[in-house]
């Protein structure tokens, strides 16, 4: 059977496919401590509230036939889409109308789109590329564009801190923005690493992308509003130029599959084209799902008491545990405000970050290698084999345990 181009590059061993593989058959083995994946917890409370919201549409012969009969616009589900507009005006200022807002079959689906709107072969002749202005970045980025050579990433600066912590920032001194960069995206927080910019590292990347004419794509998978694991100062911020990207899966629905993308008109009008053309229509579910919790704000109120506490609390408690178990060896974890990972770095480690894992995993712990989170960097920087992404999402004492393991496996290295 001969491939096209489009069927050669993804036949080929992506990224997240490799990712997301391993750990499916590890879950299928059994036996294993998860520390790899970023499927989110599951919060009682959460739980309590989907489980009657589904009753609901059940009992509701109207609300049942819209659920699953009907076939939404291609921007999505109106009643959500008007919802979320209000909501977000409401709370923030924010100038926007459902128009400005539209669905995708996951968040994953979303950047698909929009990276492939924004970059790559232009119309004129000449190729663009996506513009990640402070490496690491998310796994499932790095395989998105249809043509390689997708992606320009920038080194961070690193900040030691004390209590073997550390902080990327961006380093706007060798962020250069040429004319063929067609989008800047960054994930706040990042996936990796927890890491939340700061206002004013938001602020100077807008600037950025205004002067020179392109969007600002924020990834807030895991931010804010929703579903707000976010454990530093930071300002919910959306404008004009900007592409905000949200998602459903983090709040505990990983399962709906459903993206938002709030958007200046024009671009969600060219993405509900594209929707239409490879979709029909996103899904109804995730939407209709959480409409009535969108419409009266406990979406928020609900990530800000219920959600950010419980990985908050399953965040210190990892890091008082890697504190017992890392003492004494040479390590530092990324500081972490937000999402729910930690980010290991272990300066001059003997071994690669993957040979580390490939040992990690025989021992029955699965984690994620770092070299995974660096698409679009120069090769040579020793940095990127010197890290480990783990998540503390899961079952606590088995992550308590998976820490013990990667000490043991550290200490018979050095």
């Amino acid at each position: 059977m001969k491939l096209s181009a489009f069927g050669e590059k993804f036949s080929a061993g992506a990224g997240i496919l490799s990712l997301m593989d391993d750990l499916g058959n590890a879950l299928a083995e059994g036996g294993k401590i998860m520390m790899g994946g970023g499927n989110p917890g599951h919060i009682p409370q959460i739980q309590a509230v989907m489980a009657e919201r589904l009753r609901r549409l059940g009992e509701d012969e109207q609300l049942l036939r819209r659920l699953i009969g009907i076939y939404d616009p291609p921007r999505g589900e109106r009643e959500f889409l008007q919802n979320l507009a209000a909501l977000l005006r409401r709370e923030y200022g924010w100038e926007l109308t459902e128009e400005n807002i539209c669905l995708t079959n996951g968040s994953q689906g979303a950047f698909f789109l929009l990276f492939n709107l924004l970059a790559g072969p232009m119309a004129d002749g000449s190729r663009r590329k996506i513009l990640l202005p402070m490496a690491p970045e998310y796994i499932g980025y790095a395989d998105l564009g249809l043509t390689d050579d997708f992606f320009v990433s920038i080194r961070p600066k690193i900040e030691t801190l004390d209590d073997h912590l550390f902080k990327y920032r961006v380093d706007f001194g060798q962020l250069a923005v040429t004319e063929e960069i067609g989008a800047i995206c960054v994930s706040r927080p990042t996936n990796p690493t927890g890491n939340v910019l700061t206002d004013g590292e938001v602020a100077g990347l807008s600037r950025l992308a205004r002067e020179n004419g392109i969007p600002l794509i924020i990834d807030s998978a895991y931010g804010l509003p929703f579903p707000g694991m976010v454990y530093a100062d930071a300002t919910p911020v959306w404008h004009e130029g900007m592409v905000l990207c949200l998602s459903l899966s983090k709040f505990g629905l990983p399962a709906v599959r459903t993206g938002i993308v709030i958007a200046d008109r024009e671009l969600i009008r060219l993405l509900s084209g594209v929707n239409a053309v490879v979709n029909l229509a996103p899904g109804s579910f995730g939407a209709m799902l959480v409409s009535d919790i969108v419409r009266s704000g406990e979406i928020i109120r609900l990530s800000r008491e219920v959600v950010q506490p419980f990985y908050r609390h399953r965040m210190e408690r990892a890091l008082a545990r890697i504190r017992d178990c890392f003492a004494g060896l040479a390590y530092r974890v990324h500081v972490p405000e937000g999402a729910f990972f930690l980010w290991l770095w272990f300066p001059d480690l003997p071994i690669t970050g993957r040979e580390l894992y490939e040992r990690l995993k025989r021992r029955g712990v699965v984690v994620v290698s770092g070299d995974a989170f660096f698409p679009g960097l120069p090769p040579g920087w020793r940095h990127v084999d010197e890290c480990l992404r783990i998540t503390y999402s899961q079952d606590e004492n088995e992550a308590a345990r998976g820490i013990e393991i990667i000490a043991e496996e550290l200490r018979s290295l050095h």
